[in-house]
């Protein structure tokens, strides 16, 4: 068998078992005993509840149990109120329903049809109240608001303690960024813009809905298997929801089917465990795709810049505001506000610098963590402006991102210095990859060759970015060195599609020699696995893959000791290469010094590894982030002049990883997220008719097809090692998804010279501008 080696693509350790249809997922799974969950949801946007009689679905066969306000208001071993920021959120509604799909009752029967027809037959008495919207009609004075009060605080995360609701107002929280003379700074500038961008609150369209099965002993030990993405934050939270010791939690987590930030935080979990507390008997529950809809989405936005610049493309300045559309409840949607905020310069230096950017509650589905955790919406926005500014001064685009770009060294706006920072090598590789060199010699909006028709036109755009990962944060991992030299990994993080089992596999495998069919990664049960606190923020490599290389140098201290014990060599003359320990005369294979040191019976050496990260680094510097995303998108496109028909020709992605440990993973990452990105860009938003989703389906709610993909996806990593990732590796999951919408809109602005500024970019939009150009007067 062969080395495990790092920098060399692998198969994935769960490809058999995932092609081959023998992937358990929970949707799959039953317990002894188990009944079904189904939940009544609020018809309006704004009610309050008057009555509910759940009397007739008592008595329709085979059900259970129903659970109503009434079960968690007067239950002492509840406390009705949760969320990971603020406790704002409830089991199900109490006092009123704050959004169409609002939990307002919830039944358990033997059956899922029993279940169904008791929701039926709950009767409901509401108080239809006026409801808030958009983020514009929630922040006018007087406004309806979504919450009188709100219990504070919730979790206790060291980076949003100074972030409050604003009482008496519809702002979940305001999160301020201020550096330099903002004033002194546009009264230098030689040209100032200002542009308004927006986007719609959009889904994760992961393929597996949530999905919980709950089980509550009779002295009140909890056991849930759950679809989540931090089964040990669930644990917490339904510790505090139930009153119980941590230790009276478990959580499991089998294979997850996507997840891209829709599954953190507690979701299904909170009301299945009601259930089945209730009822006496483990209950299931499965989410409907338009239930999906109703418990979490994608942040809508309103984005407000100005920029000042200088005559040569200096910027000098920049004044943002962002509203966030955080929906019913504050979920996570106070940090997507803040990374938001950060990002807001973009990748540049810019000395003067007025930044507030508001959670906003409205009447809607809450909206949460999504991959680019609100990076993608300010990125569409910056990276927008820029080329608005570069089409104004006549600069090349690329040229002016490289002029103001950080470098090695530089200072971010939280007055950190950036390492390992591979923005403009990026920026150079997608470039590259499009042809850019024949947009600069004068090519813009050039015909189509060979297409017969003069008014298809062809152009280039790009776009970079830059994002935080989750800070302060800890992973811990356990590995463990079997008698036959085989190798047991045990980690909190969570395999969703992403590749972690053979990323921390390989570096387990390298570290200690062995070849990757030695080696198990153990699946996610927190009543075995170390704490690892989410796997979301692209921060398992990094975090999770330094534990487990820590855990495994642990391993090799352990045996050089044993070797030192049992064979009496000096420890200078210990080494370890090819999976064996190497000494003056002769090396010894792991199974040959186990046997030494345990005997026929057997016996295992266990590793532990911690990764830690503060707002200081391990070297006493500053640190908002452990590490930093930089990456850069490139798109050409075809534009139909007379119609605004759209084609996307080739899509270019370039992402700095640090070290590619498994190329081949690396580069299927880049693609997936360029493609989520292309369908964030071109088709999807949730469409809303006074507060009720109109397209809560993939039928209605358009996904890109297979059709609708650029011929070439070309995905490039950038290697500039990080010094505290293992080997030098960073995450990558999110950067290829954020460019993508301003390179696809500055393509077509190149093309055909009208600028979108409101995604989805749709034909009609386009038709709709090239008409509003075309009536315009000369001037």
């Amino acid at each position: 068998m062969e080395m495990t080696e790092i920098g060399k693509s692998v198969r994935r350790l769960d490809y058999e078992t995932k092609v081959t249809g023998r992937a358990q997922y929970l949707a799959d799974m039953s317990v002894p005993g188990m009944c079904h969950g189904k939940i009544l949801r609020s018809p309006y946007p704004h009610a309050r509840l008057k009555h509910i009689d759940a009397s007739k679905a008592l008595k329709v066969p085979g059900v259970m149990a129903v659970l109503t306000r009434d079960d968690i208001l007067h239950d002492e071993g509840i406390e009705p109120f949760y969320g990971p920021v603020f406790k704002d959120q409830t089991i199900v509604a109490v006092e009123k329903v704050r959004h169409v799909g609002d939990p307002v009752a919830a039944v358990v029967a033997l059956t899922i049809d029993a279940a169904e027809e008791a929701i039926r037959l709950i009767d409901v008495e509401y108080e239809e109240l006026p409801a808030v919207l958009d983020v514009h009609q929630a922040l006018k004075p007087g406004a309806i608001l979504v919450h009188e009060s709100i219990k504070l605080p919730s979790s206790g995360f060291a980076d949003l303690a100074e972030l409050k609701p604003v009482e008496g107002t519809n702002v979940c929280t305001h999160f301020r960024l201020n550096r330099g003379d903002i004033d002194k700074g546009f009264a230098e500038a030689d040209h100032i813009f200002e542009d308004t961008f927006t986007l719609p609150a959009t889904q994760h369209s992961f393929l597996e809905t949530h999905a919980c099965i709950a089980s509550v002993e009779p002295g009140g030990r909890i056991t849930v298997w759950a679809t989540t993405q931090n089964p040990f934050v669930v644990r917490t939270q339904l510790a505090n929801i139930f009153k119980v010791p941590v230790s009276k939690v478990r959580v499991i987590v089998p294979y997850l089917g996507g997840g891209y930030g829709g599954k953190v935080y507690p979701k299904v979990e909170p009301i299945t465990v009601a259930l089945a507390q209730k009822a006496g008997r483990p209950v299931r529950v499965v989410l409907s795709r338009e239930e999906v809809f109703y418990t979490i989405t994608k942040h809508a936005a309103v984005i407000r810049m100005k920029t000042g610049v200088k005559n040569d493309g200096t910027l000098i300045a920049r004044e943002c505001e962002i509203h966030l559309d955080t929906g019913a409840y504050a979920e996570i949607g106070p940090r997507v506000a803040k990374k938001s905020g950060y990002t807001a310069a973009g990748p540049y230096r810019i000395p003067n610098l007025k930044i507030d950017s508001y959670s906003v509650y409205t009447n809607k589905p809450p909206a949460g963590a999504f991959r680019g955790f609100g990076v993608s919406q300010s990125a569409w926005a910056v990276e927008s402006q820029m080329d608005i500014i570069a089409a104004a001064l006549k600069m090349d685009p690329l040229e002016l991102r490289k002029q103001n770009g950080y470098d090695e060294g530089d200072k971010f706006v939280t007055e950190e210095t950036l390492r390992a920072v591979g923005l403009k090598e990026c920026l150079d590789e997608v470039a590259k990859s499009i042809g850019w060199e024949t947009k600069v010699q004068g090519l813009k909006g050039s015909r189509v060759e060979g297409s017969g028709e003069t008014n298809v036109k062809r152009g280039k755009g790009l776009a970079c970015m830059i994002k935080a990962t989750i800070t302060p944060s800890i992973s811990c991992a356990v590995v463990k060195l079997n008698e036959d030299a085989s190798l047991s990994i045990y980690t909190g993080t969570v395999e969703m599609g992403q590749g972690s089992e053979t990323v921390l596999a390989q570096i387990a495998g390298k570290e200690l020699g062995l070849p990757l069919q030695t080696i198990q990664v153990l699946g996610v049960d927190t009543d075995v696995v170390p704490y690892d606190l989410t796997t979301s923020s692209s921060r398992s490599t990094f975090h999770m893959g330094k534990a487990v290389q820590l855990a495994a140098q642990d391993v090799l201290r352990q045996l050089k000791q044993i070797v030192m014990k049992e064979y009496g060599v000096p420890e200078d003359k210990v080494t370890f290469a090819d999976g064996k320990i190497r000494l003056p005369e002769t090396q010894l294979d792991y199974a040959e010094v186990m046997f030494k040191r345990f005997g026929m019976q057997g016996g295992t050496l266990v590793g532990e590894g911690q990764v830690k990260t503060s707002v200081k680094d391990e070297y006493g510097e500053k640190s908002t982030s452990a590490f930093w995303f930089v990456a850069a998108g490139a798109a050409e496109v075809e534009v139909d002049s007379e119609t605004g028909q759209i084609k996307l020709c080739k899509y270019a992605t370039a992402v700095d990883v640090g070290k590619a440990l498994n190329p081949l993973g690396c580069r299927q990452q880049l693609s997936g997220a360029a493609i989520t990105g292309i369908g964030q860009a071109m088709f999807e938003e949730i469409a809303y008719d006074n507060g009720q989703l109109i397209n809560p389906n993939l039928v209605d709610y358009v996904l890109p097809s297979l059709g609708d993909m650029p011929s070439v996806i070309d995905p490039v990593c950038i290697e500039i090692p990080h010094r505290n990732g293992p080997f030098g590796a960073k995450g990558i999951g999110e950067s290829a998804l954020i460019p993508v919408a301003p390179a696809i809109a500055n393509a077509i602005f190149d093309a055909v010279g009208v600028r979108i500024k409101d995604l989805p970019i749709k034909a009609e939009k386009i038709f709709l501008a090239l008409e509003e150009a075309k009536a315009r007067p000369l001037i």
